[in-house]
C-alpha cells in the first residue's frame, strides 16, 4: 500500500468522523418551526400531566367522603400520622417539581419566541431537563399508578426529543 492509498482512505474516514462528532455536539440541524413543535409537545404534556394529577387528587377527595370508603377505612384501621405525612410529603414533592417544570417550560417558550437563532435557548432547555429529572426521580420513587406512569413516559419522551435537538443528554428511563 502506498502513502497515497493510505491517505486517501484516512482522509474521508477522518472527515466522516469529524462530521459525526460535530453533528452530535451541536445538536440536530432543524428549522425553528420544527423545534417550536417539540417545545409545544412538552408544554402540552406538562399541562396534561398536571391536569391528570389534579383530577386524581379531586377523585381521591371525593372517594374519601363516600360512606363505603369510610366503612372500608374503619375496617382497615386509620392511617397512622406518619403514613399520612409521608403521602403528603410525596405529593408536595411532585407538585413542587411539576411547578418548577411548568415555569422552566414557560421561560423556554418566552425566550425561544424572542430569538432568531433557537440554539440560543440551550440554557433554558438545560433548566427544563434539570426540572424534569426531579420529576423523574419523584415518579420513580412513588407509586402514582399506571396512568401517571404512562403520562410521565410520554412527557419524558417529548422532553428527551427536545434535549436531543439541542445536543443535550436525554433522561434515562
Amino acid at each position: 500500500m502506498t502513502k497515497w492509498t493510505a491517505c486517501r482512505w484516512s482522509l474521508p474516514a477522518l472527515l466522516a468522523l469529524g462530521g459525526v462528532i460535530g453533528y452530535r455536539a451541536a445538536g440536530q440541524a432543524m428549522p425553528k418551526p420544527q423545534v417550536a413543535s417539540l417545545i409545544a409537545k412538552v408544554e402540552n404534556g406538562v399541562d396534561e400531566f398536571r391536569d391528570y394529577l389534579k383530577r386524581r387528587g379531586g377523585n381521591a377527595a371525593a372517594a374519601t367522603s363516600t360512606a363505603r370508603a369510610q366503612t372500608q377505612r374503619a375496617k382497615r384501621g386509620a392511617a397512622t400520622e406518619s403514613q399520612t405525612a409521608s403521602v403528603e410529603a410525596r405529593k408536595d414533592d411532585l407538585d413542587d417539581a411539576l411547578g418548577d417544570l411548568n415555569r422552566s417550560t414557560n421561560r423556554l417558550r418566552r425566550k425561544f419566541d424572542a430569538t432568531d437563532t433557537w440554539m440560543q435557548t440551550k440554557a433554558q432547555v438545560e433548566q427544563v431537563m434539570g426540572d424534569a429529572r426531579k420529576i423523574n426521580h419523584v415518579v420513580a420513587r412513588g407509586s402514582y399508578g399506571a396512568d401517571a406512569a404512562r403520562l410521565w413516559g410520554v412527557l419524558r419522551g417529548s422532553i428527551n426529543n427536545l434535549a436531543r435537538a439541542y445536543g443535550i443528554q436525554p433522561m434515562a428511563i
